[in-house]
């Protein structure tokens, strides 16, 4: 049973145990010996998880590609619309999304029964497109084969009562952060990686901007003047005119964070709603799950998120 509502996208169900789910690579190559650990924990939470056809292809041509585009997109369509898969985990992130995510047919993707999408960095390309085009909300969390989810304890905890209890997760508490800019505010949240946000103004059927959302942001490997460029281009643009708030990731191997907050501070500290810094979410040693179109309240002096629903039904 599914969960709609006029004001936000439709909630996919809570996984239980013995669920066939499906591991895929949606962007970039993956390290087997990764994904066969991955696999390994999610069969330690009782559930079925099956590897894509493709999640191990590597591009004939372009080695930053896990395969063909039409193959990820097929890997991608197919679990989705299978309605014996239960969930759609990204083994990884990486690049190319972007290439893929207007091969899948979205008439067929709106009519299937939603389910969880979990992953992050380029996933966010995804993410955007099923809330506007799915109108489904997703899960902002690690990936599968990804090293914080193989090396950290409390990132596979969060991940897993998310999937299985999530009512026991509806308040994230990230002891990290702090108030960029103090204060409270309501919205629907929404975001990802700073770069692809960026990457997706101007496409077809893209998020029109983040009026009213509690956004999310972080990136790695993007000097500060590139985060700075980034966090421009959607100012330019009028993409964060009525935003509610916003949460602040981690910003890996982004350079000293002293330089990357004096962006953060010069380009967001303006827009007159809270924003939280460190808020623990992203490519960070240890990474909350954020649920993507749920209601919540942020709380960026206190550094928490409070969903107003639980992230899946």
């Amino acid at each position: 049973m599914t969960s709609a509502t006029t004001d936000g996208p439709r909630r996919p169900p809570r996984l239980r145990a013995g669920d066939r789910v499906v591991v895929l690579a949606p962007s970039g190559p993956i390290l087997p010996e990764r994904l066969d650990r991955g696999l390994d924990v999610l069969r330690g939470w009782d559930l079925d998880p099956v590897p894509a056809p493709h999640v191990g292809d590597a591009h004939p041509v372009l080695g930053h590609l896990a395969g063909s585009d039409a193959d990820r997109a097929r890997d991608f369509q197919d679990a989705w619309c299978d309605p014996s898969v239960k969930a759609v985990f990204a083994a990884r992130g990486g690049y190319g999304a972007q290439r893929m995510v207007d091969l899948l047919d979205w008439d067929a993707t709106r009519a299937a029964d939603p389910k969880p999408l979990i992953g992050f960095s380029d996933v966010t390309v995804l993410h955007e497109a099923f809330a506007v085009r799915a109108g489904v909300s997703t899960l902002h969390g690690p990936a599968v084969a990804g090293e914080v989810f193989l090396k950290d304890d409390a990132t596979r905890e969060q991940l897993r009562r998310t999937l299985f209890a999530p009512e026991t997760v509806r308040t994230l508490v990230s002891p990290s952060s702090r108030p960029l800019v103090p204060g409270r505010a309501r919205g629907i949240t929404a975001g990802g990686c700073l770069a692809m946000l960026a990457s997706e103004l101007g496409t077809p059927r893209a998020r029109p901007g983040a009026a009213g959302a509690l956004l999310l942001l972080e990136d790695v490997g993007e000097p500060p003047y590139r985060i700075d460029r980034a966090l421009t281009q959607l100012l330019r643009a009028g993409w964060l005119d009525g935003v509610a708030g916003i949460l602040l990731g981690s910003w890996a191997q982004c350079g000293p964070y002293e330089r990357v907050r004096e962006v953060l501070v010069d380009r967001l500290g303006g827009l007159g709603v809270p924003v939280a810094e460190e808020f623990g979410f992203g490519h960070g040693a240890s990474a909350l799950t954020v649920p993507l179109g749920v209601a919540a309240e942020l709380d960026a002096t206190a550094g928490t998120l409070r969903c107003a629903v639980p992230a899946l039904t």
